[in-house]
């Protein structure tokens, strides 16, 4: 048949080609030292000053390169002639099918397959330039505004948290690898309170539910409870210095870090003694935060144990024990007597101390790396995120897999969830933050360029959903917290 004959013949003139090449190819392969030797006769003629071991090393290694390249371009040209003669069959094949007599479902069957081929080449070939172009369209597209307000500069170490105090008056709190915790105006970025009380780094902060009570945690294995009396400065106007939400971004060096020459703490008055120490870990304590009501509070270690003390008599009610290695952090539901803590064995483990006499526990597996954080959302989720770039929300009757999954391109720090709207700040290693919702979807970048933003790693975020001046708040390894104000209004209508 005529399409038998075409096809053989093709065949055998790629056979041809393809054994004519190799012949090429060792013939090339077996001269290859004859022509590398004539430079290195000329090179070893020649006059130089490089010790003769050295100049024989030399030649040796670009005679490797040499070697390297050819061999690519001997590569390159073979694959040119398989193209070709794929190009060919194809042809040949194009040409045998309209010359033959096939019935009409034949040529549907063939031109069917063809298609699908053809299909499957153009979304592999494409599917990444459409990405890109898709993200570039939402990013260019989004009218989110998201405004730098307030930079709080007086840390002479990178700010390891930060947190909003929940009772009147509403100040800022930062926790610093120099040994202290600064209590700021949210207005005016002045400090107010600076505790020097421990002696080693302070790793966390909490504010009291319902009094002028902070809790921090120390790299001295303690977690400290101190008083506070703050009287709030006269807010002046805020500069504005809106810049909307995108991917245009400037490296910042280190040079570009805050001046912190001048100690703006050493004007505000200083607490040295506090109200109660907590003490029964044998390493770092990482994390502390309240339970509901305030009685008690949870410390976190890296002792791989988390302790539960009552705050009034300093004593030890529990000891949660059962992570395999270091914890990373902790946190408390806001209106039930449920605690999560998470470790760099790659889970997270949630309490339940609301029924006294049973202290039931549940284990978080899904993430490959160490969990960084994981905390409550109003209801039943929780959203852990880890180092292995992904942050996840989980559903407390479902604990098998989660709800939902954001993969990102840094590992994630200390996040923190909006409870009333439910959007996710993501603090990253790689100096970003970046706002999702509970369902994955992401919604906004903080600017970041040599005027604002974070110069280094980016350690902890923090809403305020009451605050009418910022509404997040973010800290880093530059020495200084951020306050900004979402519009949160305008994500949601993005969204």
């Amino acid at each position: 048949m005529p399409t038998e004959s075409g096809s053989c013949s093709t065949a055998r003139q790629a056979k041809q080609k393809r054994k004519s090449h190799s012949l090429s190819i060792r013939r090339t392969n077996s001269s290859e030292q004859e022509r590398t030797a004539l430079p290195r006769e000329m090179l070893e003629g020649q006059d130089s000053k490089l010790p003769s071991s050295v100049r024989s090393t030399l030649l040796e290694l670009f005679g490797q390169i040499e070697r390297e390249f050819e061999n690519l371009y001997i590569e390159n040209l073979e694959l040119r002639r398989e193209i070709e003669t794929l190009n060919e069959r194809l042809a040949a094949e194009g040409q045998a099918i309209d010359g033959a007599e096939l019935s009409k479902g034949q040529l549907k069957t063939k031109a069917s397959h063809s298609t699908s081929q053809l299909s499957q080449k153009l979304k592999t070939t494409y599917k990444a330039s459409t990405s890109k172009i898709v993200s570039s369209f939402k990013t260019t597209t989004s009218r989110a505004v998201c405004q730098l307000v307030k930079e709080y500069i007086g840390h002479r170490d990178g700010i390891w948290d930060v947190s909003v105090a929940r009772t009147q008056p509403v100040v800022l709190g930062t926790a610093s690898a120099d040994h202290t915790a600064l209590l700021w105006s949210i207005e005016t970025g002045r400090c107010l309170v600076k505790y020097s009380g421990h002696v080693g780094s302070v790793n966390s902060i909490k504010f009291h539910p319902s009094e002028q009570l902070a809790l921090t945690a120390s790299g001295d294995q303690t977690a400290h409870i101190w008083s506070y009396a703050v009287q709030l400065p006269t807010p002046q106007p805020i500069a504005d210095t809106i810049q909307t939400c995108g991917e245009d971004e400037v490296e910042c060096s280190d040079k570009d870090e805050p001046d912190v020459d001048a100690d703006v703490s050493s004007d505000c008055p200083t607490i040295r003694v506090p109200l109660t120490s907590l003490k029964s870990h044998q390493g770092v304590v990482i994390a502390a935060d309240w339970l509901v009501g305030g009685k008690q509070a949870v410390t976190a270690s890296w002792d791989r144990t988390a302790n539960l003390f009552d705050v009034e008599t300093a004593e030890l009610v529990h000891s949660l024990t059962g992570h395999d290695q270091e914890l990373t952090h902790c946190c408390t539901h806001p209106t039930q007597r449920l605690v999560v803590t998470s470790s760099r064995d790659t889970t997270f483990r949630l309490w339940d101390f609301r029924d006294p006499s049973i202290h039931s526990v549940n284990v978080f597996q899904g993430h490959t790396d160490t969990v960084t954080s994981a905390v409550f959302t109003v209801g039943d989720n929780v959203v852990s995120g880890s180092d292995d770039r992904t942050v996840k929300v989980w559903d407390l009757r479902n604990m098998r897999s989660p709800i939902a999954t954001i993969r990102t391109d840094s590992a994630i720090n200390r996040i923190n969830v909006c409870v009333g709207q439910k959007i996710i700040a993501l603090p990253h290693d790689n100096r970003q933050v970046r706002l999702f919702d509970m369902s994955g979807v992401r919604l906004a970048r903080l600017p970041r360029s040599s005027r604002q933003g974070h110069r280094r790693m980016v350690c902890c975020s923090a809403w305020s959903e009451d605050h009418p001046m910022c509404n997040l708040f973010t800290c880093g390894f530059d020495r200084q917290a951020i306050g900004w104000n979402i519009n949160i209004p305008a994500l949601l209508q993005e969204k």
